[in-house]
């Protein structure tokens, strides 16, 4: 039996996280599992689920899912090789224009009914997608059996839902719950570019009647897609800080600063779902050990479902406070002005350093720690 066939029908599924230029994390891991697994061979999951920018991952990973070493190839040439300018506009005239319009408009009286409204304007990140992602390869690679359902999730602002836009050659059906439900649908550019829409960071876009942001934002429940989609492992690869002991200074005399207060905000978007439901994914894990096999069997939706997660071993704030120069003048300038300079306070500068330097280092780190891991993610995905 092939490779192929092999890991679809172990129903493997691959699950990316939000959190900006911290998704070239995921792109160090995944290359190191391309290592375990032999040339010109298929992707080990064949079901995956992205959010943010880990949304575009897992769509190019999608693309190219017949040659899981080649799709990981493009992946690190292109966060590599990224350059600030390619995901937002950064010069000076772009970025004060940008800004002054927003300003110009909310002076006028149907200011809540004009855009743009973000800080900033990732125009740029539209165009490169449409160069770099051949989406009709998708429904190929479904065909071809190399796949079966990619997943992208956004937010809904009309009503707040986490809408999961999912790609799938099975009998895979939508499905509604509270606050989330999946859209099955031909996956396209304007899908990554909502999931991917921090907010007020990056501009809402509109599929149809509603306008949706960064799918991270809502997403009560970020295994949910994996698992109506049909998955029996998840391998999830987080972009979160690991947890250290915190000193508190009680008679520290200052507040928060508004760079500090912002980045906690951003870090509670991206990470703080994702390990509580993998607490309520572990529960029912061993809540179902206590049922008798003939009553899971005879009640389909208890399922045992494994997960293997790797998050990074370092703080990717302390790295970003290390490459902050490497952002423009123009960017810099404007962090400042909400008071978030080069330190490692403020995690907001690790999201937005969409530069080769620090991608490059986060990729390093990844497959450091996935290599570190080896035995474990070999034995999880028997390969």
């Amino acid at each position: 039996m092939t490779l192929k066939r092999n890991y679809l029908n172990s129903k493997n599924a691959l699950v990316l996280t939000g959190g900006g230029a911290r998704a070239a994390y995921q792109v160090g891991v995944l290359s190191a599992i391309a290592k375990f697994i032999p040339r010109n061979h298929g992707i080990p999951f064949p079901i995956l689920s992205g959010t943010s920018a880990g949304a575009i991952n897992t769509t190019s990973l999608a693309c190219y899912a017949s040659c899981f070493h080649l799709g990981v190839k493009k992946l690190e040439w292109a966060w590599k090789n990224f350059n600030i300018s390619s995901i937002y506009h950064s010069d000076p005239i772009n970025v004060f224009s940008h800004i002054s319009q927003g300003m110009l408009a909310s002076f006028q009286a149907d200011y809540a009914n004009k855009n743009p409204r973000s800080l900033l304007n990732n125009a740029p990140l539209r165009s490169l997608l449409n160069q770099i992602l051949d989406f009709n390869r998708i429904d190929n690679n479904i065909a071809r059996g190399y796949l079966s359902a990619v997943a992208i999730t956004a937010s809904s602002y009309s009503n707040g839902d986490s809408i999961s836009f999912y790609q799938s050659g099975s009998n895979d059906r939508p499905w509604s719950r509270i606050k989330r439900r999946g859209e099955l649908c031909q996956l396209n550019t304007e899908h990554l570019m909502a999931s991917a829409a921090i907010p007020m960071v990056f501009p809402s876009v509109k599929i149809k009647n509603q306008h949706f942001g960064d799918g991270s934002v809502h997403q009560l429940s970020p295994l949910s897609p994996a698992i109506h989609l049909g998955a029996k492992k998840i391998f999830v690869i987080g972009v979160d800080q690991p947890k250290e002991p915190i000193h508190v200074r009680e008679n520290n005399p200052h507040p928060p600063s508004s760079a500090t207060i912002a980045g906690h905000l951003l870090d509670s978007i991206f990470a703080d779902t994702m390990h509580s439901d993998l607490e309520r994914m572990a529960r029912i894990n061993e809540t179902l050990k206590l049922i008798s096999a003939q009553n899971r069997k005879e009640n389909e939706g208890l399922q045992h479902i494994e997960s293997f997660v790797i998050n990074p071993s370092h703080d990717f704030n302390a790295i970003a406070a290390q490459y902050y120069y490497d952002l423009p003048l123009s960017i810099r300038l404007l962090l400042r002005s909400v008071g978030i300079g080069n330190d490692s306070e403020s995690s907001i500068v690790s999201y937005l350093l969409f530069e080769k330097n620090f991608c490059g280092e986060l990729i390093k780190l990844g497959f450091a720690d996935a290599m570190e891991k080896e035995q474990e993610i070999r034995a999880f995905l028997e390969i």
